[in-house]
């Protein structure tokens, strides 16, 4: 495909990964204020392929144009993408001999352009990674940031998306245009990589150095407290490095990152100065890809992509996390994922990385919470989160997600949608169980004590589902209740002159049918499938409240009562003291609350 298209484009930022730019004596090259220009990989070279990205903070990059050294408009796929900020990936499957140029067009005019010779002298040394100080981040490199994350998860809203690791999605050009950047067949299958399989935890983290590593840019983090009952995590003086272009120094910055951070990084008061993540306003230009949701209990989530209301369906706000059996999934945005909850030993809500900035000083630091209100390059801070109640929460986000309001059916069906993912990707948890179970016949995975259920490390982090099944637990309460929320919060909803009792009996009626109607497969201990339908699901809660034990089988961990023909395969059982210590934290489940710690 060519890139001839016209559009219109405002205020458009293009960002292509680091490129030398010899100036040519011909036509005019104008750059623009607000453009920054790269290409990737770092040293481009004849005959391989070349990536280009357009990202644009106020509305769809327009017309992007590449000419080979004779004049002629080269090839080149392009994926775009919305915002903000929008972008646009292009990618050129050989780069010709001789001095190329690209260009964005504005209506018959260059907007901003830029000239490499990718036969010519070697690349413009990048900053950090020669004689140059790191810079630190600014608002064009979190722009690229923002457009990286969303093209690293990129899909139709509809597909389940949903990965063994993070790795397999790093490895594949398609879907990172970083891939290769440093030229050290860093991201080749099979090749000298450094192996990058984070947890919910560490997956932001991860993120973030994995585009900074690349691009010569400090990264941050700090070693903090898990809190208590009372009192939020505190976190000690940050560590701030700048990695070097090199396999070895990558990995031993990710394992003295992994073993640095854990679920009280993201948990931190909201008023706090000392922490990696501060709070941001909930406002949808705000909120963009890379935003990091942190719930009260532990759990960490990257946005990635927002997808419009429509006549036709509801919006949508997705996102990615990682799971200890090292899995990333894509998840909505709804209640039964992302946790919200007035808690004093926790701060939850949506925040940014606190960005990282050269001081006057020279050195490299992150910016207070004054600092950053009205610092203009990046969001301010906002702690207008700690106020909320979850009503309050979730209004606001429904109202950013839907601006136009749903029909109480529509949002009915976006929920119950929401649950079946919910329910298939611990189908896919529970299976990863059971092929670690079978790798080692007879092994008892021992069960934490207390609290520590939630918090452990080995095969019981990796293969029990003690948080997931009480994330799921208040998603089934979430859409059971459903009907009553109608009615107690009918503002909330498009009711097209019905009164709220008269909206609640119509949700409550196609609640019984589409329960019914909608279903999961798991495959039982023998290897043959068992249908389970959302209504049977929902009426097991009282099983599932003791359902993640990686020694139970499989048909157990589905909530099969005993005797029955779905049971009857069963050949696995936890230990009788540790089912015993399950029914005196079943509590907890039933309740929807973390114990304290």
């Amino acid at each position: 495909m060519k890139i001839t298209t016209r559009a219109a484009v405002s205020h458009l930022a293009i960002l292509l990964l680091l490129a030398a730019a010899p100036v040519l004596a011909a036509e005019p090259c104008p750059r623009g204020s607000d453009v920054a220009l790269w290409t990737s990989p770092r040293e481009p070279r004849p005959g391989r392929p070349l990536r280009i990205v357009a990202v644009s903070e106020s509305g769809p990059p327009g017309e992007l144009v590449v000419w080979a050294g004779d004049g002629t408009p080269i090839e080149a796929a392009v994926v775009r993408q919305g915002g903000p900020p929008w972008s646009l990936v292009a990618t050129v499957a050989s780069t010709s001999p001789g001095v190329d140029r690209v260009e964005v067009r504005r209506g018959d005019g260059v907007a901003a352009c830029r000239e490499m010779s990718p036969s010519g002298p070697g690349p413009t040394r990048e900053p950090g990674r020669g004689s140059e100080p790191a810079p630190g981040w600014d608002r064009a490199s979190e722009a690229l940031y923002a457009a990286w994350i969303e093209h690293l998860f990129a899909a139709p809203p509809d597909e389940t998306l949903a990965f063994p690791a993070l790795d397999v999605v790093l490895r594949n050009p398609s879907r990172n245009f970083l891939h290769g950047h440093l030229g050290l067949g860093e991201d080749d299958a099979g090749g000298p990589r450094v192996q990058l399989t984070p947890d919910c935890a560490d997956l932001p983290y991860v993120l973030r150095a994995y585009f900074a590593w690349k691009l010569g840019l400090p990264v941050g983090f700090r070693s903090c407290s898990r809190g208590t009952a009372a009192t939020p995590p505190r976190c000690g003086p940050p560590t701030v490095l700048v990695p070097a272009p090199d396999l070895r120094s990558f990995a031993g910055l990710m394992q003295r990152l992994m073993d640095a951070v854990h679920s009280g990084n993201a948990r931190t008061a909201l008023d706090d100065d000392a922490t990696d993540f501060y709070p941001l306003p909930l406002a949808r230009d705000v909120l963009r890809p890379g935003t990091v949701y942190a719930d009260p209990y532990g759990h960490t989530l990257v946005v990635v992509q927002w997808v419009p209301q429509t006549a036709e369906r509801s919006g949508l706000l997705l996102a990615v996390d990682a799971q200890p059996d090292n899995s990333v999934g894509r998840k909505r945005f709804w209640e039964g994922t992302f946790l919200f909850a007035r808690t004093p030993s926790a701060g939850p809500g949506f925040k940014a990385a606190r960005p990282l900035v050269r001081g006057a000083d020279g050195a490299v630091r992150p910016l207070a919470n004054a600092a950053l209100t009205g610092h203009g390059a990046f969001t301010a801070f906002d702690d207008e989160q700690a106020a909320m109640s979850p009503d309050a929460f979730y209004g606001r986000m429904a109202a950013l997600i839907d601006p136009d309001g749903l029909a109480p059916e529509r949002a009915y069906e976006a929920t119950l949608d929401a649950l079946v993912e919910q329910l298939e990707a611990r189908v896919r948890s529970v299976d990863s169980g059971e092929e670690w179970m079978r790798a080692h016949p007879g092994t008892v995975v021992r069960m934490p004590a207390g609290a520590a259920i939630f918090e452990t490390t080995g095969p019981w982090e990796d293969y029990a589902t003690p948080a997931r099944d009480l994330r799921l637990l208040i998603a089934m309460r979430v859409l059971s209740e459903l009907p009553a929320r109608i009615e107690r919060h009918p503002e909330l909803f498009v009711l097209g002159g019905r009164s709220s009792a008269e909206a609640r009996a119509a949700v409550e009626r196609l609640h019984g049918v589409r329960t019914a109607e909608r279903s999961i497969s798991y495959e039982r201990s023998d290897g043959g499938p068992w249908r389970l339908t959302v209504a049977e699901v929902l009426a097991r809660r009282e099983r599932l409240e003791t359902a993640y034990h990686p020694n139970d089988c499989v048909e157990v961990r589905w909530g099969a009562a005993e005797g029955s023909a779905e049971h009857a395969t069963c050949r696995r059982r936890a230990p009788a003291d540790e089912r015993a210590r399950m029914e005196t934290y079943r509590p907890w489940f039933r309740e929807g609350r973390r114990p304290p710690r």
